[in-house]
């Protein structure tokens, strides 16, 4: 085998007994760094912090990629022009942190007569969307809900990790900074997120408890609908 020592010098090619004899004098382990090579290529290390090295950055590489997020929009097909551009903006926005976004257009009642007024709504939002977005869903009817999926475009997302890894290499930044100038002042921030985490997660109920009550509505006004359609047909039926 072809070795290299504990400070990166190539010692030449030496027996395996030769290399663990060397591995056990110095305190360190014999590991095969290049086993397709001819002759294979080992290395004295300290495997336990090299493997710890090699977790660290790895952690790193993840929290500096960006995961992606799937928003959702939901419109009505009687939205009115303003609302489906404010709609639109906002969509933008997500798209642009690289984030997917899903358009979700609920027919109530009657209103399921007309797909087609829900179908040309989605396909102008994803023409005024074409330039950062691609569509990864056409218009599908899913029940009661017409849903298009859009995603950002390879180029747009590749500038939205770059602007998320500048942002948190400038937090780690100032974090260490801000740490070594007021170490005491440490623990009751994290006191105030932990808070702040909690008030968020309240706020996140409420807001599925109000998505749950609208359901409820919905679904309310949809056998409303279903039961005028019905005294229509008999009414007709008896004159």
């Amino acid at each position: 085998m072809r070795l290299i020592d504990d400070q990166g010098t190539q010692v030449g090619i030496v027996g395996v007994r030769e290399a663990i004899q060397m591995a056990e004098e110095r305190g360190f382990d014999l590991v095969e760094v290049a086993p397709n090579a001819v002759p294979p290529v080992c290395r004295l290390l300290d495997y336990g912090k090299f493997r710890y090295e090699q977790s660290k950055k790895e952690r790193e590489a993840r929290k500096n990629q960006k995961q992606a997020e799937l928003k959702q929009i939901r419109l009505m097909p009687k939205t009115d022009d303003h609302d489906i551009a404010v709609k639109a903006n906002q969509a933008k926005r997500f798209l642009l942190q690289g984030d997917k976004v899903k358009f979700n257009v609920r027919f109530r009642g009657r209103e399921m007569a007309h797909p087609e007024i829900g179908r040309k709504m989605l396909e102008a939002i994803a023409e005024q969307l074409r330039e950062i977005a691609i569509v990864e869903q056409r218009p599908l009817m899913e029940g009661r809900v017409l849903s298009l999926l859009v995603a950002p475009t390879p180029k747009v997302l590749k500038a939205a990790q770059q602007a998320q890894k500048a942002r948190l290499a400038q937090k780690a930044s100032a974090g260490t900074h801000e740490e070594s100038a007021h170490p005491a002042a440490t623990e009751q921030d994290d006191a105030e997120l932990d808070d702040d985490e909690l008030d968020d997660d309240d706020d996140e109920l409420d807001d599925d408890d109000d998505e749950l009550d609208d359901d409820d509505d919905d679904e309310d006004e949809d056998l409303e609908d279903d039961d005028l359609a019905a005294e229509d047909d008999a009414s007709g039926k008896a004159k």
